[in-house]
């Protein structure tokens, strides 16, 4: 059975006597951590076992990371125990309904247009936009005490609010000290009463997209995320279970096609959004569907697979569930998934995007498989 990021929480959930499976077998204990690295991919780590060798010597499981294999997808797949048909977090950015017309949300950033764009906060609201109970909101009900160990500007974000909805105490940590400083803090108590904690750290995710995964700076954070983690095992007390994951590894861009400086592939299409890896494209009229799609088969041959919403429902990339309308209308159209090391940017929509060297979100072992660490 291929296990997946969707299962990690409802097994701790389990751990703690929450109806639900515990399809992880995490064992009870007075308290549990989940450290989330970003960018932390099973196949990258296997590869360098000599600079990760706590990493590696601690792998309980290798998970499956979702389609598609990025953050905003994988936080809320992760904190809401299911794929993105249920919670509707389908992309990096993707079309949203607005008075004015469709607008693409930044998931991430939680912005509308680009990255850059205006706060959405406001006219997209997070709660609403994902609409299922999370975990951890199932465990704050429960009687669980829940902790965030995140970098402050995440407490209140449009993501935060949309994938892990419950309130909790907060301990702000952008470095392996800080954060090392809260997740201790959160295990060491004498109290009775459970708790739980969603830690995060994003640092070998950003070192891969600027400088590549596998460079000698994308190296040198895992030695020192490695590093880290030994020390971690040794001062958390035994009541402390701590799970480490990702949520995506990694590729490195080889073949760059910008899709602004090819004609035929926006002839009918209205939006383009997702990232370089995956793109979902939205039509002016879907009487023009399979136009589109063949025009977008033909301009990018081998370098990327080709499908209609129609057809990636059927293969069910998004999950096993039907998505309602709302959600079904926030995916592509036409989906293209670059093959290989391709990647399908869009300089002048995305200038900063597209200088990344790194990039994730489509179907290779690289991007999609992540490892589940334990100190239990």
């Amino acid at each position: 059975m291929v296990h997946t990021l969707a299962d990690v929480l409802p097994s701790v959930g389990s751990s703690f006597d929450l109806a639900g499976p515990n399809l992880l077998g995490v064992e009870p204990n007075r308290d549990v951590v989940v450290l989330l690295i970003d960018g932390l991919g099973a196949e990258l780590v296997a590869r360098h076992a000599e600079i990760a060798p706590t990493l590696n010597s601690r792998v309980g499981h290798v998970l499956q990371a979702g389609f598609p294999a990025t953050t905003a997808t994988s936080l809320t797949s992760l904190a809401v125990g299911a794929p993105c048909a249920v919670h509707g977090v389908i992309g990096y950015s993707f079309a949203v309904p607005q008075p004015d017309g469709p607008r693409t949300l930044n998931a991430l950033r939680w912005t509308l247009d680009t990255a850059q764009g205006s706060d959405a906060r406001d006219v997209v609201d997070p709660e609403r936009t994902q609409p299922s109970q999370s975990r951890l909101q199932a465990m704050a009900e429960h009687g669980v005490e829940v902790h965030y160990v995140v970098p402050g500007y995440q407490a209140r974000s449009g993501l935060t609010r949309a994938a892990f909805r419950a309130t909790g105490v907060v301990h702000p940590a952008a470095t392996l000290d800080e954060l090392r400083d809260g997740i201790l803090a959160v295990a060491r108590h004498d109290g009775p009463g459970r708790r739980f904690a969603y830690a995060y750290y994003t640092d070998l995710d950003m070192n891969g997209h600027i400088h590549g995964p596998e460079s000698p700076e994308w190296l040198t954070v895992l030695a020192d995320v490695d590093r880290f983690v030994a020390d971690l095992f040794t001062d958390l007390p035994s009541t402390c279970t701590l799970l480490i994951t990702g949520d995506h590894g990694m590729i490195s861009a080889g073949t760059i096609i910008d899709l602004d400086a090819a004609p035929d592939l926006h002839r009918g299409v209205r939006q383009i959004a997702g990232e370089a890896r995956v793109r979902h494209v939205y039509l002016n009229d879907r009487a023009a569907l399979d136009d589109v799609a063949e025009a977008w088969r033909g301009v990018l041959g081998s370098h990327a697979r080709v499908v209609t919403r129609e057809q990636a429902f059927d293969d069910q990339w998004f999950g096993s569930a039907v998505p309602t309308a709302d959600i079904a209308a926030r995916i592509g159209d036409v989906i293209a998934v670059a093959e290989g090391e391709t990647v399908l940017v869009r300089p002048a929509a995305e200038p900063m995007e597209s200088t990344m060297r790194g990039h994730h979100g489509a179907w290779t072992a690289d991007e999609q498989l992540v490892p589940l660490v334990t100190n239990r």
